[in-house]
Parts: C-alpha cells; sequence; structure tokens
C-alpha cells in the first residue's frame, strides 16, 4: 500500500516538479552578475571560506535535508480530480519509485543564498528647467522582451527635473507591472509584517511563508534575507528543526545556523531523531566554514571522525557541550542495544 501510495502521489506531482523547475532557473540567473547595480563583490579575504554555492558545501546540505518520498509528495490543495490506480509488477513498481526519488530531489533543489543587494542611487541629470512642471514623477521602462530584467533600463524623471535610475522598489514594481510573474503581487502581502509572521510561525507555517517569499521577491531583496532570517531564527528558538525536513528549505536554514556559529540545537536533534551520520556532516560543515576554530583545528590535527569529531566539537566549540554529550551517549546506548539484539 506505502508503494502504491507513492506511485499516486508521483503522478499528482507532475506539474509542481516542472513549477520547481522553472522557480530555480530563475533564481539561478538572479546569482549572476548583473549591469543595473553594483553586485556586492566578495572580498579577496573571503576566497579561502567555503561558499554556499561551492560543491562540497551543497552536498552535505543535500544529505542532511533528507529524502521522505512520503513528506515530498504529501497532498496539497487542489481541486478534486478521480484518483488513478495502475496496476504493476514489482520491477515496474521499483522504477516508479525510482523515478519518484529523482523528482523528489528536483523538487529539493535549495534556492540561491545571495547577499544582500546594493542601493541605486544614480542620478544621470539634474535638469532645473523642468523644476516645477508637474507634481508627479515619470517612469520610463524598456520593455524590449529579450533582455534581462537585471539588465532592464528603468529611470525616473523627479518633479524636480533630476533624472535618476529607478531604485529596487520602484524596479520590482514595473517589471512585474509589464511582466507579470506567476503568484507575486504588485504591494507585498501582509503575512511579511513581524506581527503576522510571529502568529504564522505559532501555526507551524514556517514553510508555507519560504515558498510565498521564495515568489514574491528576489533572493538578494532586503525583505528576502529579513524573512527567511525570521523565519530560521523562529526554527532555532523553538527546536522545530524538523518542519524544514525534506524541503527545500533545509540546506538554507542549516547554512544560516552554520554562519551563525549555533548549530548546537540542530545537531542535539539530529542525535535525538537517531541522524547520526548527519550530525557529523553538520559539524564537518561547520568546520569548513570556520577552520579557524578551535574545534575544527583539533579535530584536524587528530584527524577525528565520527563518535570523536562530535566529542572534539561539544568540548571546544558548543555552548551546549552537556546536551549534545548527552544525545551522544543516548544514541551510543541504543545503537549497542539494537547490536545485541
Amino acid at each position: 500500500m506505502a508503494g502504491l501510495g507513492t506511485v499516486r502521489c508521483l503522478f499528482r506531482s507532475y506539474s509542481r516538479v516542472k513549477n520547481a523547475q522553472r522557480s530555480h532557473q530563475m533564481l539561478v540567473r538572479c546569482s549572476g552578475r548583473t549591469l543595473c547595480s553594483g553586485t556586492q563583490d566578495t572580498a579577496p579575504s573571503d576566497h579561502a571560506k567555503p561558499q554556499y554555492t561551492d560543491p562540497a558545501v551543497q552536498d552535505i546540505l543535500t544529505r542532511i535535508t533528507g529524502l521522505d518520498l512520503q513528506k515530498v509528495f504529501r497532498p496539497i490543495k487542489e481541486e478534486l480530480t478521480p484518483p488513478t490506480y495502475k496496476l504493476m509488477t514489482d520491477d515496474q513498481l521499483a522504477q516508479a519509485v525510482e523515478l519518484a526519488t529523482e523528482q523528489a530531489q528536483k523538487l529539493l533543489q535549495m534556492p540561491p543564498v545571495l547577499p544582500e543587494r546594493k542601493p541605486i542611487d544614480d542620478v544621470l541629470s539634474e535638469d532645473k528647467i523642468l523644476d516645477g512642471m508637474s507634481k508627479a514623477k515619470y517612469v520610463f521602462t524598456d520593455i524590449t522582451f529579450n533582455i534581462p530584467h537585471r539588465e532592464r533600463f528603468i529611470v525616473v524623471r523627479e518633479p524636480n527635473g533630476t533624472l535618476r535610475k529607478a531604485n529596487w522598489g520602484e524596479r520590482d514594481r514595473l517589471i512585474q507591472v509589464y511582466f507579470p510573474k506567476e503568484g507575486r503581487k504588485i504591494t507585498p502581502p501582509l503575512i511579511f509584517k513581524e506581527e503576522n509572521l510571529k502568529m504564522v510561525f505559532s501555526q507551524d507555517r514556517h514553510e508555507d511563508v519560504l515558498n510565498l517569499c521564495l515568489v514574491q521577491f528576489e533572493p538578494d531583496s532586503p525583505e528576502y534575507i529579513r524573512v527567511h532570517a525570521a523565519t530560521y531564527e523562529d526554527l532555532d528558538k523553538h527546536g522545530k528543526y524538523e518542519l524544514l525536513s525534506s524541503t527545500r528549505h533545509f540546506g538554507g536554514m542549516a547554512w544560516y545556523l552554520v554562519n551563525a556559529r549555533r548549530v548546537d540545537g540542530l545537531v542535539v536533534d539530529m542525535l535525538k531523531r537517531e541522524r547520526f551520520q548527519d550530525a557529523v556532516s553538520l559539524v564537518s560543515l561547520f568546520h569548513m566554514a570556520h577552520p579557524h576554530s578551535e574545534s575544527a583545528q583539533e579535530a584536524a590535527s587528530q584527524q577525528a571522525t565520527g563518535t570523536d569529531l562530535l566529542k572534539i566539537y561539544a568540548q571546544k566549540e558548543s555552548q551546549r557541550s552537556g546536551y549534545i554529550e548527552l544525545a551522544l551517549q543516548a544514541y551510543e546506548q541504543t545503537a549497542a542495544n539494537s547490536s545485541a539484539v
């Protein structure tokens, strides 16, 4: 029955896979260098530090995200249609599950993590002769179809005669007017206000907030970064990491906590859920991101792996070493009892 449920979910989720692919392609394009603004450059001193897009980092984040087919292909609210039943042999069922796994991996592709874009404050000219001729601003937009939105020329004529480039907020609104993106609103929904986010978080709808944020904002916008940070902080505060497990947002949360040097709670949670290898991978990622930390240097000198790696992290770095050591002892005892049986 579990296999049949997986197959039914497989066919029902086909359109979701295509939408995820389109969204991923759009977000990846945003990470390229643009002409309409000064995208924040990477300082030379940061070259040695692992980046979110590095293959080794992505490999670890993908592994600790998990792959629960029942959660990835869980039913969503949509128009009711008659279910599709198919009789399959064992080989056909195995092929269907393999195909579902491949599609789930596409659905779990992580959104990009980008630095916040720099403000646009370029003044092109100041024509005093036009001062006071109108009380309204005039916006001029290049609506040529084959131009990337980041390179689209948009300027604003102020009532005082100043001609300047449109700022990011103006650009986002005008591009949505001329090239509407499905699901995006010209005015951001009220759900993204801080007081409303708290109410939504109390309902454990963190994934819904992040999914809506992906549609509404560009990945390097201040609003996008603020909403993601607020969501990760709430998850870390209440220890609700499992809400993002087997979703495309888990890797971003783990990377955020690693850079903030606050992975203790997530390590403990993984050990409690008997995800020992994921906890080891997370600590390894922490050492990659912070190679000069005392924990990373001690682990490197001892070439520690597995349990030893976690113990070194708990002793040298963790602010909750007692919790990690207790969770590690409980895991080791459970593993010993299982092997004895």
